[in-house]
């Protein structure tokens, strides 16, 4: 059983957990995620690892009510406990395999687009650690579901952007990206992890001033084994699975138009049967790992 130390509900309907899991705090990288099961025989939901802590032996979730399972686990209090939880799961982020000299030549800037926050601070955090500057942008669509900017002022430079220019700058992620270019600011590397359609306008701006791209496919992913098929994604011309081939891809390689019609099939039973007898073999990668 893995105790939930903190609970906090963050804005709208984005909560935090802290959990005791020291096997996991131990060994995690910033870019993994986890598997929790609320309660026996419950649903599997995989959710990026937002901070961990390997001295105290804790790991940080956050998660949106969407569905059954995490409308329970929003009525969950300190001293719960999940059934359980596995992990830690998928690809660290390429740039932990980077040493701080190397670091320290890149120019970083990441963006946030809503509760994608929460994968992109466990990154920035690290760089923090190494020694490393960066730049974090931070969208969302207005001001009543921010969160988290004061912690992640902790570890990064923040420009918080909304959409209906209730706070901070005024404008999508891609309008902030071109202002803050525009004012001077140099990147060659940058990373993206939020909704879907926002990750691939990010990424088309991006090809077009040449930065290199790096997104996370988290919001594709379902039992986080690859099983189901639901996080497959091409990826320059190949099929890869999510889950345990990223979840971080090169964006410049990743065809957006596809994994979002996956992603609205796969909401419904005849749109899941249609996928897997389109995609035949490929459907699942049972038949690689």
């Amino acid at each position: 059983m893995f105790e939930i130390l903190k609970m906090k509900h963050l804005a709208a309907n984005n909560y935090e957990m802290r959990v005791n899991a020291p096997r996991i705090a131990s060994s995690c990288l910033p870019g993994q995620f986890l598997i929790v099961i609320p309660e026996e025989d419950g649903e599997r939901i995989p959710l990026t690892i937002a901070d961990y802590d390997r001295e105290n032996g804790t790991v940080d979730i956050v998660f949106q009510t969407i569905g059954t399972s995490t409308y329970k686990m929003a009525g969950f209090k300190e001293g719960d406990s999940f059934a359980d939880i596995a992990g830690p799961l998928g690809r660290p982020s390429d740039l932990t395999e980077l040493s701080p000299e190397e670091l320290k030549k890149k120019k970083i800037v990441f963006i946030a687009g809503g509760v994608g926050a929460a994968p992109v601070y466990p990154q920035a955090k690290w760089l923090k650690e190494q020694g490393v500057d960066c730049d974090v942008i931070m969208g969302f669509r207005t001001k009543d579901i921010i969160f988290w900017e004061d912690r992640m002022k902790e570890v990064a430079n923040v420009y918080v952007t909304t959409d209906d220019g209730s706070y901070g700058r005024n404008g999508m992620v891609t309008k902030c990206l071109e202002d803050l270019i525009s004012e001077g600011h140099e990147y060659d590397h940058c990373v993206v992890i939020g909704p879907m359609i926002m990750m691939k306008f990010a990424c088309l701006l991006t090809q077009k001033l040449g930065i290199k791209t790096i997104v996370s496919m988290n919001p594709i992913m379902v039992d986080g084994t690859g099983m189901c098929g639901a996080c497959r994604v091409t990826v320059g011309g190949e099929v890869k699975f999510a889950c345990v081939d990223g979840p971080e891809f090169d964006g410049s390689l990743i065809n957006f138009d596809e994994a979002m019609r996956r992603q609205t099939l796969y909401k419904t039973e005849e749109g899941r049967k249609l996928l897997e007898f389109q995609e035949g073999d490929s459907h699942t990668c049972g038949n690689k790992h």
